[in-house]
Order: C-alpha cells, then structure tokens, then sequence
C-alpha cells in the first residue's frame, strides 16, 4: 500500500518518468555480402546474399555499444526511435517498481508495451523474466558476446509466433570467436554517486581445422543504489518542487493560472513523529513529540498537501531513483560441423541477477489510541481524556523495500546442414528457466501491530505491557473487532512487545523485531520450443529472371508455464500494509506451422535493378485461445542501383499471456484521484459532467450533496483505497496490422552515403487491456453511457458518494493506432592526412499514437506526452586516426506534455504556458579511444558532458537524474 495523496501522486507521476542518459546509437543497413555468402537476416527464414529485405531493419552495432559508455543495455537501445519509451533505472526502483520487477530492463518497441515487444537471441525465443509475462530482462543479454542488435518493425509475427505485434529486437551473438578478450570498466556521476561498474572475459577456439569452435564468456555488471535523499531536487524540501493548485486562485480565475511551482510540499496533518488529534475534529492538535502542531500552509484542491510545517515532507518519500543491481552471466557457444550435412551447435547460459531498493515507509491515517494507552498517558497527560488519533509516516519502523533474486538459464541445441545445393535444414530444442526469490522487506504483521500499540501498565508491575498479554480477549483490530489473532497467540508469553507510536524515534527494536517481518515470495517460469525448418531456393527446378524463388516450410511446438507462490502471510491476508494473495499458476502450448517465399522477379535489367516480392504465413493452435492466422506480404523495388523502394503488408496477433488469463482475485490498495471531483471534472470527456452527475445519484446523494462534493479536501477520501485485481480466462487474440512503406538510398555519385526513410502504421484491435484502479474510474464517466464495463468494477459509498472499491481485470476492449517516420543517414570516408571520419543521423517522427479504452469511447492521444515526443534525433560523429578514435554525440528530442490533452482543452488556465511541457532533451556525449597497441586499448568518456537536469516538478524527465557521468575502461584482446 503506498502512502500518498490522489493529487499528489499526479504531480509526482512526473518524478516517477525516467530517461536514462544514452549514447548515440549507429543505426544503419548493412552493407551487401559478398558474393556467394549466403546470410541470416533478421525477419527471415530464408537466406540470402544481401540485406536488400523489405521490412524497416535498424541495427545497432558492436562498435556503438562500446562507444556507449552505458553498463545498462537499455541505455542505449533506447536512443533508436523505435524504443524511446523502453524503461529501467528510477521505473523499476524505489515506489514506482512493480512488485517482483525492481532492477529489470524492459524494452518497449513502438510504444505499444513489453509484453508486445518480440526479444529473441539469434532468432530464437528468450525465456521471460517476470512471472506470467513475455517480458524478458535485457540485464540476461551478454554485452560482450553481441555482434549486434537488430530492430524491426511489423511482420514478426508470421516469421517468429505470437507477441511481436509491434515488431521483434533481435540480439545476434557473436560465432566462431578465436582468442582471448578482458574488459573494464568503471563510472561514477559528477556528484560522486551513482556509480556502475562492468568487467568481462572471453576465450574462443577454433578446432579440427575450423569445423569446430567453442567460446566460454563471463561477465559482470553492477550499479550502485541512489536514494532520492541524495540529491536536493528530490531529497531537500526547499528544492523539490511539485505544481499544485494555487489557494489564490481559488474560486477560479481564467485569466490566472490554476497551478504553480510550490516547494516544500508535505502530506497534510502527517508527521514523521506522529500527529496527534486529541480533540476527533480532524485536525491535529500536537506532534508526537508534544509540540503545538504547526499545519503549514494548506493547499486546498491538492490532493491533501500543505507547505510548510511539520507535516511528511514529499521530498524523498518515494524512495530510492535506482536499484542497486548485479549481474553474474556465464555463457558458452559452441558448433562442430561433422559435414556440409550435419552441424551440430549448442549455447548455455546461467545469469544471477540480485536487485534491491527502498520505497515509502509505513504509514497510519487516524490511528485510534485508547484514553488508558501507557506512552499517550505520558505524553499528553490530562489532554487525551477520550483517546486520541494519530497519522504518521514511519521512516524509523524500517522503510518497506524489496530484494529480488533471480536466476536464468537457457540452453540452445540443435542440427542443421545441406540437404542438397538448393536446401537446408534445421531442427532445434530451446529450454529457458527463470526463478525468482521476490523478498520484500519490513512490512508490519497486522495483528501483532494492533496488538503491539494497544500498550498500556501492567498493574502488578507498572510496567508498559501489550493489553492482549494481560487480556487475551482484547480486540486485535480496530478495523474489525471480531478478527482474531492470527499470528500468535495473545496472552501471557506471547512474545508481544508495546509500540510507542509517539515522537520520531520512538518505536523500540525489540518492537520492531515483533512487528515487522520480510516476506519471501517465489516465482518460476520455463519455456520449451521444438522448432524444425526447411529452406532454400527452387533453383535446381527452374529461375526467374532476378534469380530462384527462396523458400522457407516448417513448424514448430511450443509451451510456457508459470507459477508465482506468494509467503504464507500473504496468502493468509495477515499484512498490514499488503493485501491478500493467491497462489498464481498457468500454461499453455502452442502447435504451430508456417511457411515464406522470396521472389525475385527482376535482378539487373534496364529500369529493374532489382525487383522482388515476398510473403509468410503461419497457423497456430493454442491450448486457450484456440486457432489463429498470421501472415504477412512484402515487396522492394530498385529502378536503379542507387534507389530501392520498400513495403510490407502484414497481420499479427498476440495471445493473452498467463497472468492475463490466469491470475487469481487478488486484494491491493489504489490511490484513485476521484474523476467527479471539482478539480478534476472539468478535465475529461465531454462526457464526464453528466455522468458523474448520474452515478453521484445512482449513489444515493441529493442534489445538495452532488453540489458540495469534494473528496479531494477530504483526508479521509485521500488515502489508498482496497480493491481486487485477477485474471479473465475468457480473453481472445488481439490482432495488429501493420504496413511500411520506405525508400532507401546509395547514391553512387556521393560514396560512402547511405540513407533511409521508412512511414510505419500500426493498428491493434481487440488489445487486451488491464485499466489501473484510476482508470477505471475515470473511464467509467467518460464513456458515451455509464452502462460500460469500468463503471462494473468501481463502487460507491451511499453515504457520501466517495469511491469505496474497485476491480481490475483485463479485458479484450482496448484499440491502439501508432504512425509515424524513423529516417537514417549514414556517412563515411577517408582523408589523406586527417584520419577518417563516421557521421551518423538517426531520428523518428511520431505522427500518432492513440488509445481507445472501449468501441465508440473518446479516443486519448497520447502522442507528445512523456516517453513519446512527436521528434527525436540522435547524431554523432566519429573521427579515427591512427590509434586515437574520438566520438562526439547528441541525443535530442522535442518538448512533451505534462498534461493530458483532455485537461488542456477542459481547463486553458491549467499552467503558466511554460510549465505546460517538459523543456527539450539535450544530452551530449564523448568519447576517446587509444589503441596502445593492436591488443590493449583505453578509453574514457562522459554521458551528459554539459549536465542537463531534468525539468522542474520532474526527478528524471527529459533527462535522468544521474546527471553528467563519467567513465573510463580498458580491453584487452589476444
């Protein structure tokens, strides 16, 4: 249950965007084979003698990863177009990590989510990393072993199964590697924190005169934990800013903006010692260390926030910006070619991962303590005659965290070899295995913390005992007087230990110890694939002008299961601060054929120099869903050398996967900022007044009371809420299609120059989509007619009209429709004197990414808000002469909203106007290589040379926290 106000959790929401700093990627096709190399292409089955394929391939290359400076894959990845909005640092740190995924570096292809994004490792399926998702953790990727990375869009699916609506990553590792190579490297931010460190070794041997090789590679990565207290803007109070309501402008005028920059935000009548209400009006009369207690300044319409005084500060409240995280992974690659007909490979790979970080502390929201409890007696002697209530935020009981574990293997074997000249096969086995200790930490037993405050005097001894010690029929929970102890037996002996909630500091370790236990849950996941092909071309048979028509026929047999064990105390609900959880456990396999054609019509006539079409389909049966069809058409077309012309066609589908389908009815807390309320009514749909209007009356209010409501100055409405989330056995397919259309140039009379621009459309339909708690509520009142799904799953007090429950579940309603351009130029050449020189341009366009919740609901346009700007380039330039090599990057993209479109247009008056966007993201990077010799090579580098801070209200967003980092490494190759 995390602790913080409706409001305030949407000012933060900025806090909670990171991007991280990255080097420019080398994005670039890849030059022909040469003639009669045949080669592997990435979205193909068939192979082939160039890289002239239809479908918008970028790769980032070796030689860019390095120069990256980046321990963090995601780093990097994420400066191409196609990934801006893949995630990891502060997303999977402090309170804004899901649970069971701090650390995890997740990429997400075109904006559309992880789960739509296809990982493979040299064209095969990667075990996923987090229980009952595809997602795979890029921290599992040897950096070393890449030869380089290949992005693709649209038309995965008919070429690799389900989960690539969007498009596929593909790490190719590298083969054959003959030698010895050692690597290091170490950073470190300008502010002497945030540090990262990585070390590797590989040894390769080619064998029995190159039929055979093997390569064994360990590597380590690791990167320090950066609490928000750390740095001003998010750990001191005077310079943490959030923009919230201004009490001044209050009633409202149009001409004056509604919301400014404030500092020293805190969560009203909260403390971290205690604010005590001895006299019940709501208010608190005294800290808990007995001082007249000072409310600040209180911001009313905000969520629950003041200025100032002695409430929580929200400055460092959230916890850690990132996790610390280490990284072991072993690999090993081999083949052994006994002919041309059988070759024999084989990879393995073991990776643990350990991850931790801290989130929020505990907190109490109108505590009771009863008039005879022994530490209010001492305190407030003659002042708490009735009891009294107390809130607190506890920072000193041990701030709640999690530690994950988490081991990986993935063993590859197969054959593969000529059948004859014109065709080849292979059979393959891939097994992947991930298991994962989730331990989250210092959470408070419920039972044993009612029973811990309850403290009052032993009259035999005077001293302070728990009152269940000398009455075992004393009431356990406030909440519910009839709930018996569950954890322990009250009593004499019990083992209780009186809690003094009162002063910061005050709560003894022997009642900790009692009270707080760490909560050991387990995953694991495992994946099986049996895949078999056959490829080639018709050549023996007969040709078309351009060449053989290439083929690809096979099928392939895969199954995933999933199961998550939560710790006996969860199960039992008997957490204070965490809900009720089931066991979660699924399958499912899928039996698949597929084939794919190439066909060159047309190779090196007048007006043709190349002319070729393509086309894949695959059938699947899954054990849930059923039957499904993908395919994909494609074709390119160059009049001349230095032109080709390019396009797909294709339709992909994605299966729910196991937590969509199989997750139990499980309890959580939600902050649910309520949409009917008067600062945020104006900011929805047009449909939103009416609505709310009829629920409010539906609830059971009056006119009267429809007119006064206003939960967001009430502190009871803002506190998080219970509610259940589970799976829907009931989902279906969702189905995306997808075209491109590009042109790619070579021009002869400019040497070196190649270029690329490629239009993308993506159409997913019947997405499968699991609405948060907040939009759930919001999307009831903002569809055409509350008679819709999300107004099933959220309840209503009939007292006083507040939101007093909900239910998240998936459900196959959703649409997303993305468009937009990614455009490359890559440029080279020699000088005589000054050494060479590489410019590279990579930048994207978005032209739309949009979301319906529900057939005939408003679309929302989430286009040019964070993580997707309507521009983006990246630029470098490297200049290599003799042992130096210099690179010089930019990263850039346009200015993004902070609000929603819908508030906007409700409310002009949001916002000054240059607080309406985050400011540009402006990261310059360099990079210096010497080459000692042929085999050692040093280097150092700095990400973010001029330091660019992210903009204010915002802890990571354009730009990551860490600010200017600093690096320096070494390699060595034998």
């Amino acid at each position: 249950m995390h602790r913080t106000a409706a409001a305030a959790r949407r000012l933060l929401a900025a806090s909670a965007l990171t991007t991280l700093f990255a080097f420019p990627v080398l994005a670039q096709d890849a030059t022909p084979a040469d003639d009669g190399e045949t080669i592997v292409v990435t979205g193909s089955r068939i192979q082939r003698n160039d890289y002239n394929i239809a479908n918008p391939l970028v790769t980032v290359t070796a030689e860019t990863l390095e120069q990256s400076g980046n321990v963090q894959l995601v780093d990097t990845l994420r400066q191409n177009p196609a990934l801006i909005s893949s995630f990891g640092g502060a997303q999977t740190s402090g309170s804004n990590a899901g649970f069971g995924s701090v650390g995890v570096q997740l990429l997400n292809l075109r904006g559309l989510g992880e789960n739509r994004t296809l990982v493979l490792v040299n064209g095969r399926r990667h075990v996923a990393s987090l229980s009952g998702s595809a997602a795979v953790d890029i921290n599992t990727i040897p950096t070393d072993l890449i030869e380089g990375v290949d992005v693709l869009t649209g038309g995965a699916s008919a070429i690799y199964g389900a989960d690539g609506v969007s498009g596929v990553v593909n790490f190719r590792l590298k083969r054959n590697f003959d030698g010895f190579m050692a690597s290091g490297q170490t950073g470190i931010s300008s502010r002497g924190d945030a540090g990262q460190r990585e070390g590797s070794l590989t040894y390769g041997k080619n064998f029995s005169d190159g039929r055979g090789n093997i390569a064994l590679s360990y590597e380590f990565r690791e990167q320090d934990r950066l609490s928000s207290f750390n740095r001003g803007r998010t750990g001191n109070p005077l310079r943490t800013y959030g923009i919230v309501r201004d009490p001044a402008d209050i009633p409202d005028n149009p001409n004056v903006p509604d919301r400014v920059p404030t500092n020293n935000l805190r969560y009203a009548d909260s403390s971290l010692g205690g604010a005590i209400d001895v006299d019940f009006d709501g208010i608190p009369d005294f800290t808990g260390e007995g001082k007249v207690y000072d409310r600040g300044r209180l911001l009313p319409s905000s969520g629950g926030l003041t200025q100032g005084g002695d409430s929580t500060p929200l400055a460092g409240y959230q916890g850690d910006l990132q996790a610390y995280n280490r990284v072991h992974n072993f690999n090993l690659l081999s083949h052994y070619d006994f002919s041309d007909a059988v070759k024999f490979f084989f990879e393995a790979k073991y990776v643990k991962n350990k991850t931790s970080t801290v989130s929020q502390p505990s907190f109490d929201f109108f505590t009771y303590l009863t008039p005879d409890n022994a530490y209010l007696q001492d305190q407030f002697a003659g002042l708490a005659a009735d009891g009294a209530l107390v809130s607190r935020d506890n920072f000193d009981m041990g701030v709640r965290g999690e530690k994950n574990e988490r081991e990986t293997m993935r063993f590859v074997g197969g054959f593969e070899g000529e059948i004859s000249d014109h065709a080849r096969y292979e059979l393959s086995y891939t097994f992947g295995q991930t298991k994962s200790k989730v331990l989250l930490t210092d959470y408070r037993i419920g039972d044993r913390y009612w029973a811990a405050i309850d403290a009052v005097r032993d009259p035999a001894t005077g001293q302070i005992v728990c009152r269940s010690d000398l009455d075992p029929t004393a009431n356990i929970n406030p909440d519910n007087y009839d709930a018996p102890a569950t954890t322990f037996t009250p009593g004499a002996g019990s083992g209780c230990r009186p809690l003094n909630l009162l002063g910061n500091g005050s709560p003894s370790q022997a009642a900790l110890d009692w009270v707080n236990a760490d909560i050991l849950n387990r995953a694991k996941i495992q994946q099986h694939v049996v895949s078999g092909s056959i490829s080639g071309d018709f050549g023996q048979f007969f040709e078309l002008p351009g060449g053989p028509i290439g083929f690809a026929i096979g099928g392939e047999y895969r199954k995933e299961k999933s199961s998550f064990v939560p710790d006996d105390l969860l199960q039992q609900g008997a957490l204070a601060d965490f809900s009720l959880q089931l066991p979660e456990k699924g399958s499912f396999d899928v039996k698949e054929i597929f084939g794919e054609l190439s066909v060159p019509v047309l190779k090196e006539v007048p007006f043709a120099y190349n002319l070729s079409f393509g086309a894949a389909i695959r059938l699947s049966d899954y054990s849930t869903i059923g039957k499904t069809t993908t395919w994909k058409v494609d074709g390119t077309y160059a009049p001349i050398p230095d032109i080709t012309f390019r396009g797909t066609w294709s339709e992909a589908v994605r299966a729910p996967n196991i937590t969509e389908l199989f997750a139990p009815r499980n309890g959580g807390f939600d902050f649910i900022g309520d949409p009917c309320d008067p600062v945020y009514i104006g900011e929805g749909t047009q449909y939103r007044v009416a609505n709310c209007q009829a629920t409010l009356a539906a609830a059971g209010l009056t006119p009267e009371q429809i007119a006064a409501f206003n939960p967001e100055n009430d502190p009871t409405a803002t506190v998080s809420l219970p509610g259940f989330s589970g799976g829907n056995r009931n989902l279906k397919e969702e189905t995306a299609r997808t075209w491109t259309a590009g042109v790619v140039l070579r021009p002869s009379f400019i040497p070196g120059l190649l270029a690329s621009f490629d239009w993308y459309d993506i159409k997913l339909k019947n997405a499968v989509n699991t609405a948060t708690a907040e939009e759930v509520a919001e999307l009831c009142v903002d569809q055409p007619t509350l008679d819709n799904v999300f107004c099933q799953n959220i309840g209503r007090d009939t007292t006083t009209g507040y939101i007093n429950s909900w239910y998240v579940q998936p459900q196959n309603v959703a649409n997303f429709r993305t468009s937009g351009a990614d455009f490359k130029l890559n440029y080279g050449f020699n000088t005589a004197k000054t050494g060479s020189f590489a410019i590279t341009l990579v930048g994207g366009y978005l032209n739309k990414l949009e979301f319906i919740p529900t057939p005939g609901a408003s679309v929302d346009v989430d286009r040019e808000e964070a993580y997707y700007p309507k521009w983006n380039a990246t630029g470098d330039i490297t200049w290599k002469m003799d042992k130096l090599t210099i690179n010089y990057g930019v990263s850039w993209f346009s200015k993004t909203r902070r609000y929603e479109l819908e508030q906007t247009n409700a409310n002009p008056d949001i916002a000054e106007s240059k607080y309406l966007k985050y400011k540009e993201k402006w990261q310059h990077d360099l990079y210096v290589a010497y080459d000692v010799d042929e085999r050692f090579r040093f280097y150092v580098g700095a990400n973010n040379l001029f330091d660019q801070q992210p903009s204010i209200a915002s802890s990571n967003y354009p730009i990551s926290y860490v600010g200017r980092y600093m690096y320096a490494g070494a390699k060595i190759t034998m």
